[in-house]
C-alpha cells in the first residue's frame, strides 16, 4: 500500500485576551492524531503560518490532561524536532498530501481564522476533493475559507468546541468570539454531543470535525477512513 501523506496545520498563537493566560496547541489534540497517523504508516508533515516552534497551551500539560500519546511524545526526540521546526505555510501546497488535519487549542481563533494563506490552503484541499479534518477550535480555520468562498460552510454539518464548553472552562471572556456562534452565522449546520466534554465527530463528505479533545482519536481515524473510501471508489 502506498504511504499516505498527512499535513497537520497547527496554530502558533500564544496569548488570550484580557488575561495573563497563554494558549497555543492543545497537546493531546496534536499527539493523539499524530501517533494514529504514524502507527497507520503515514508520513506526517507539520506546518504553521510562520514556521518554527508553536506554543503549547500550558493547561494541556497538566497532569489531568496527560494522555498516553502525550507521554509518548515527551520521549520521542524525532517528533519533538519536527514540532520545533514546522514548515512555513507559504512553502506548502496541497498536491503531495492525501489529507489535512487541524488540531485545536484556542489559538486558531486568532491566527488560522484570519490567515489568507490558511483559507486558500483549505479551499485548495477541498477543490482537489481531499479530506479535511479539524478538531475542537481547529474549525476556526474554516472561517477564512468561508470568507473567501461563502459556499464553503453553507449547509455543511460541522461541530467544534461548543459555547457551553467555552463557558465551563471559564475562558469565554478571553476569546474574540464563540466559535459555535460564528460557524452557524456562516451557514453551517452545527451539531454537538448531548453532554459537554463527551466525544462527538461530524462527517459531511470531505469535511470531518471533532467537538473537543476527547474526540481527537475518532476524528483522526475518520480522516484515514475517508481517505481509504475515496481511494477505493477510484479503484486504487
Amino acid at each position: 500500500m502506498e504511504t499516505k501523506n498527512i499535513l497537520m496545520l497547527l496554530t502558533a498563537h500564544r496569548y488570550m485576551e484580557d488575561t495573563q493566560s497563554e494558549t497555543g496547541v492543545w497537546l493531546g489534540e496534536f499527539t493523539d492524531p499524530y501517533y494514529i497517523f504514524l502507527d497507520a504508516g503515514c508520513k506526517v508533515t507539520l506546518v504553521t503560518i510562520q514556521g518554527g516552534e508553536p506554543p503549547i497551551d500550558p493547561m494541556s500539560k497538566l497532569t489531568e490532561h496527560i494522555t498516553a500519546s502525550n507521554r509518548r511524545f515527551l520521549a520521542d526526540k524525532e517528533a519533538q524536532f519536527h514540532l520545533q521546526n514546522t514548515l512555513a505555510l507559504q512553502n506548502v501546497i496541497p498536491d503531495p498530501f492525501d489529507g489535512l488535519f487541524i488540531p485545536g487549542g484556542h489559538g486558531p481563533l486568532w491566527d488560522l481564522a484570519r490567515s489568507l494563506e490558511s483559507g486558500r490552503l483549505i479551499l485548495e484541499f477541498y477543490k482537489q476533493r481531499k479530506p479535511i479534518a479539524a478538531l475542537c477550535h481547529g474549525p476556526a480555520a474554516f472561517l477564512m475559507a468561508a470568507k473567501l468562498d461563502p459556499s464553503f460552510l453553507l449547509g455543511k454539518k460541522v461541530t467544534s468546541f461548543t459555547n457551553t464548553e467555552e463557558a465551563l472552562v471559564a475562558r469565554k471572556n478571553n476569546i474574540p468570539y464563540e466559535l459555535e456562534t460564528v460557524l452557524k452565522a456562516r451557514g453551517a449546520e452545527f451539531t454537538s454531543a448531548t453532554l459537554p466534554f463527551t466525544a462527538h465527530v461530524e462527517i459531511d463528505g470531505d469535511l470531518i470535525t471533532g467537538q473537543n479533545p476527547l474526540s481527537a482519536r475518532q476524528t483522526a481515524t475518520s480522516l484515514l477512513e475517508r481517505i481509504a473510501e475515496k481511494e477505493a471508489s477510484l479503484g486504487f
